[in-house]
């Protein structure tokens, strides 16, 4: 956690919004379609995933990027304890990319996304955040349940009761309802780097390129028409 990261603003500032970035495309554009209005505070949760270095010197670089002085890096390693997840326990694997699968994979983190949304709210209450912002897909709702539109209404009811009268959080999804393709596309006409994320299941050295994560980053760029700028393995 940076100094100062608890307190609030100074009188003056654009309004704050507290950015969950966990070193991903999606993320990524949801950072900086958040810029644009508010003054980030930037969060990273590392959660025992088998690439939380990667992730974590992607979150790094692209708050440097962003010239993001509020930041902050949680520990939520009682994920990986509980288990549950082949991002997490390396007993299991990592399922090959099936874009048209039914169901929930493996690469599911049990409820994940409340854990990281808690740890927000609780931070932007401290801060007087109004805004919370989270990259998530409804693409990859078929698979993950917490990337749905429904979890997040439900989620914001939930900050509604448990927070102060006073605190009005409201949790922003904004890239929700794209597609991949659409992210890429968004992300080129903000000017994102690209190149400072990473979205392999597997590897925090060369991409696989044969998870789901891969597969869907590489269609998304392929039907975009534009180069992913990471390398991949063959």
């Amino acid at each position: 956690m940076t100094p100062g990261a608890g307190s609030p603003p100074p009188p003056g500032n654009r309004p704050l919004a507290v950015v969950l970035v966990s070193g991903g495309m999606d993320s990524l554009v949801t950072a900086a379609i958040a810029a644009r209005s508010y003054e980030p505070a930037f969060l990273h949760l590392n959660y025992g995933q088998r690439t939380t270095g990667k992730e974590l010197s992607c979150f790094r670089a692209i708050a440097d990027h962003y010239g993001v002085t509020r930041r902050m890096e949680a520990d939520l390693s009682h994920l990986a304890a509980i288990g549950g997840s082949s991002l997490t326990d390396r007993a299991m694997e990592v399922e090959q990319a099936d874009l048209s699968r039914r169901g929930i994979p493996t690469s599911y983190v049990p409820f994940r996304n409340a854990n990281l949304l808690s740890v927000a709210v609780s931070w932007a209450e401290v801060l007087g955040a109004k805004k919370i912002f989270i990259g998530a897909v409804e693409e990859d709702s078929s698979g993950y349940p917490d990337c749905r539109r429904e979890f997040y209404a439900a989620f914001n009811e939930a900050v509604r009761l448990g927070t102060r009268p006073e605190t009005d959080i409201e949790i922003l999804t904004p890239v929700i309802g794209m597609t991949k393709s659409g992210i890429v596309k968004k992300g080129a006409e903000l000017g994102v780097p690209f190149e400072l994320t990473w979205s392999c299941y597997r590897s925090d050295e060369i991409a696989c390129g044969e998870c789901d994560s891969c597969a869907l980053r590489l269609r998304g760029f392929r039907e975009a028409g534009i180069r992913d700028p990471i390398p991949y393995a063959g």
